[in-house]
């Protein structure tokens, strides 16, 4: 007996995003959400007054080239969600440098041009090359079957993205190369590569690349399209935080999949997903908090699974397990990162911070590949981002007060094996380790700490139901990254479909919501 037109498994903001598509269009939608709130990682929360945002640092683009736009106008995100630009891309310090890179292209060209004059051509080809690629892969079509008919003129139509792809484009078309000197291939498929092959400023490369953990944790296996899409739309549209946190942005999509007949369960998680012939026709699933009672059975005719893919495949039958399976095997997981949440008794920014977001690298880092390897090493070596909201007019804290969050790359790894006791102590001292760091940097601002809690990828793990922790879903490898390689929006199960990080475009709040768009279109196209 069918309930609905649609169940989507998960409200973070791929399921919201597909939710709302789909719910648009008229079809019955039922959302379905283990916590007991939607967003996932787009979620806000009370602490002694502060409104702890959990995750956004800044949402790239909303400039004309950016596919968010079409969505947010035909949800109507504008007209209930305020969108505040940031003032710059990032600052980044290093003992040795200290310097603040423009949100906008060529104010950023200017800077960094005036701070490493000899290295000018490799400035400029940088910005050309990733602003290129994302002007491009914005033209890819999005269904497999017409990229694959594209693809023996694929160097002439998309001739940047050839950059990133393999040596095909170069043996295909022998003389491309002439033709677009430019061009590289197969082994410079990764930003890391890339930016070795231009820049020869060791110091330059770190500052380039500064924000990689935005996608990754290591530049030198991070997809270089994939890294040129997202940053290009940074430098062409800015960075934008949700006014009053992410939450909001949450709570108008899962509103607006209501006021357009849909319904939303939260604290209620999906056991099983039911199949009947090969094809997904609805799931089992019970209360998470307070009287559990049975499980229920819902059906609907289309599935879409907001969730962890490797989590869907837990929920399928044996034989649509195997199925599924035999597409993601080995996919690798992407890294995770921990929040140091932080309440300020007054605005830091009256304490001479003078940026928005800053990444702190150690001054014994030479290298960018010395930053990679920190990063698996101990907390007290690993440098760290600092989120000042006080910058900007957030919404997250009481008046005369501010917040501000402190991240670094992490992993389920680094709190293994620990009872509940040894935990919490850990906890303790990673916290303040991060604010004798923070110290450091901003002088006497440890005194204004009024509220901290930390927030390690065995929390992520906890609330988002993320195996490891990973919020980027699977890494974006050149391997595991684009269209062709990164697990499509419908899966080979009949009638269920994916919408979140672990599938197709990938992580991040713009990776996520594009899925979840994706998604609905595969979804009214068949």
């Amino acid at each position: 007996m069918k309930n609905f037109d649609v169940i989507v498994i998960g409200g973070g903001l791929g399921g919201l995003t597909a939710g709302a598509k789909l719910a648009r269009e008229g079809k019955k939608v039922l959302l379905i959400e283990q916590h007991t709130v939607p967003g996932g990682c787009a979620t806000t929360f009370k602490r002694k007054g502060f409104l702890v945002e959990a995750g956004l640092h800044e949402m790239d683009g909303l400039d004309p080239q950016d596919p968010k736009m079409e969505i947010f106008r035909e949800l109507g995100v504008f007209d209930h969600v305020q969108f505040i630009e940031v003032p710059e891309l990032y600052r980044f310090t290093h003992g040795r440098t200290d310097i603040v890179i423009p949100a906008k292209s060529e104010e950023a060209i200017k800077v960094l041009v005036r701070q490493f004059p000899d290295e000018e051509k490799g400035i400029r080809k940088y910005f050309r090359t990733i602003m290129a690629i994302r002007s491009e892969a914005n033209r890819l079509p999005v269904e497999k079957w017409k990229l694959r008919l594209q693809m023996p003129l694929f160097p002439l139509l998309y001739p940047h993205l050839s950059v990133a792809t393999n040596k095909t484009s170069a043996l295909l078309f022998p003389l491309f190369p002439l033709l677009h000197p430019d061009m590289l291939f197969g082994e410079y498929s990764t930003i890391g590569g890339f930016v070795e092959r231009i820049i020869r400023d060791e110091e330059l490369k770190m500052i380039l690349l500064a924000n990689f953990g935005y996608y990754h944790d290591d530049p030198y296996s991070l997809s270089l399209i994939y890294y040129s899409m997202a940053q290009a739309s940074y430098y062409s549209g800015g960075g934008h935080f949700i006014k009053g946190g992410s939450q909001e942005l949450s709570n108008y999509l899962a509103g607006y999949i209501k006021s357009h007949g849909g319904t939303i369960m939260l604290g209620t998680l999906v056991t099983k997903i039911l199949t009947a012939e090969g094809k997904a026709m609805g799931v089992l699933c019970r209360k998470t908090r307070g009287h559990q009672g049975d499980e229920q059975k819902l059906f609907a005719d289309t599935i879409v699974a907001n969730a962890a893919i490797p989590n869907v495949e837990a929920m399928l039958p044996e034989k649509e397990r195997a199925l599924l399976q035999k597409k993601t095997a080995g996919f690798k997981p992407s890294c995770c990162v921990l929040n140091l949440y932080l309440g300020f008794k007054r605005e830091v920014s009256a304490l001479g911070n003078r940026a928005y977001v800053t990444f702190v690298y150690n001054e014994q880092e030479r290298t960018l590949k010395d930053i990679v390897a920190t990063l698996h090493g101990d907390f007290t070596q690993r440098g760290f981002t600092f989120v000042d909201y006080s910058q900007i007019d957030s919404g997250l804290s009481p008046k005369g007060k501010s917040f501000g969050s402190l991240c670094t790359i992490d992993y389920l790894s680094d709190w293994e094996g620990l009872d509940e006791e040894a935990y919490r102590a850990k906890k303790e001292l990673v916290a303040q380790t991060f604010i004798k760091k923070l110290e450091k940097l901003i002088p006497g601002i440890s005194e204004e700490i009024e509220y901290y809690e930390l927030g390690t990828a065995k929390t992520v793990q906890r609330y988002t139901l993320n195996p490891g922790g990973s919020i980027y879903g699977y890494a974006q490898l050149p391997e595991q990254s684009g269209i062709l390689h990164r697990p499509s929006n419908s899966s080979p199960v009949k009638n269920l479909y994916f919408a979140s990080a672990w599938a197709n475009p990938g992580g991040g709040f713009t990776g996520a919501i594009l899925s979840g768009w994706f998604c609905a279109r595969e979804i009214l196209r068949k």
